[in-house]
């Protein structure tokens, strides 16, 4: 499955950068672009909402720019993460501007889109992709109409599933004729060829953009993420009410101990540490994936793409070059 005309021809590796709370921002969107992936973000880190303006404006207008300097240069699209989740009071206005300014790709979660939102993208030209983690959040969205699934599989940092990408792939495929884009512990480019090898269209990747310059995220962090390996991700519903994978470094920094939880409280934000402390999720406790223990540096976006381009390169030549075709 060839991947959306407003894609193809514009990357020069297959990578969506995914939208992370509070860490994507306009300098990682465009870094992103400018490298030749699509950067995302979540409307959601625009606060206020007027922000949001300001934003896309940003960066259109400064891609536009980046383009007209370097002519010969693949600058891929940008896209925008919506919560299209009923608790979101914010999606109908980042909605009406996304659609204003025609944003190319859109990224929904929580809950397949409705109706008037695919029309509303698809009116412009623009895609709307889709994350799930499991097949029967897959089949809601393709029933839905949306051009493209993410698969988020185990092992990926935030929200994640708990599938491997063997079983979820080929299951989805069955039913859907669309673009899958694959997550989950995809930290390099012979990961991101991995998952072409494997039925996908394109990769998503988020932890290993964590740890690069442009990203919004403390130093601490950053750190912690190159420091961290994948036995040191923890898996839990206590922050969020929803599974998700934490550094578990961060979590013994709040005063909990990642080993021994306690019980999730249903319908609360945030949770408290062992003193009696109200810690505020993401802020506090940073989530990232298991491919943590293939990261160990802090490059800038540009320097990153490019190295994963060689990677992807060297695998693509070192597999190129097997042969285990069966006796004639």
């Amino acid at each position: 499955m060839p991947i959306s005309a407003n894609l193809a021809g514009k990357l020069t590796l297959p990578v969506i950068g995914s939208p992370m709370f509070i860490v994507s921002g306009p300098e990682l969107v465009l870094a992103q672009c400018q490298a030749g992936i699509v950067g995302t973000f979540p409307a959601l880190n625009a606060r206020p909402v007027e922000e949001l303006e300001v934003w896309l404006t940003r960066i259109k207008t400064d891609l536009a720019a980046y383009q007209a300097a370097h002519p010969a240069a693949k600058v891929a699209p940008f896209g925008v993460n919506l919560i299209v989740h009923p608790s979101n009071e914010r999606l109908e206005q980042d909605l009406e501007m996304v659609v204003r300014h025609e944003v190319p790709v859109i990224i929904t979660s929580l809950k397949a889109p409705e109706r008037a939102v695919l029309d509303s993208v698809h009116r412009y030209g623009g895609v709307v992709f889709h994350d799930v983690i499991n097949v029967r959040h897959a089949r809601k969205a393709a029933e839905a109409g949306v051009d493209g699934l993410i698969l988020v599989c185990a092992g990926g940092g935030g929200h994640a599933g708990r599938m491997s990408p063997f079983a979820l792939i080929p299951e989805v495929r069955e039913f859907f004729g669309g673009v899958i884009i694959l997550a989950g512990a995809i930290s390099d480019g012979c990961g991101v060829l991995s998952a072409l090898a494997m039925g996908a269209d394109l990769a998503y990747m988020g932890t290993r953009f964590i740890a690069t310059q442009e990203a919004n995220a403390v130093p601490e962090y950053k750190r912690m993420i190159v420091e961290s390996s994948a036995e040191e991700v923890v898996y839990t519903d206590l922050f969020s009410n929803i599974h998700a994978n934490y550094l578990s470094r961060s979590v013994r920094n709040a005063g909990l101990d990642p080993n021994n939880l306690p019980p999730s409280e249903k319908g609360k934000s945030g949770f408290k540490s062992a003193g009696g402390e109200r810690h505020k999720v993401w802020k506090d406790i940073w989530g990232a994936g298991q491919g943590v223990g293939a990261i160990q540096d802090i490059p800038t976006t540009a320097e990153l793409v490019a190295r994963m381009r060689q990677e992807f390169a060297a695998c693509r030549s070192k597999l190129a070059g097997l042969d285990y075709a069966p006796d004639q």
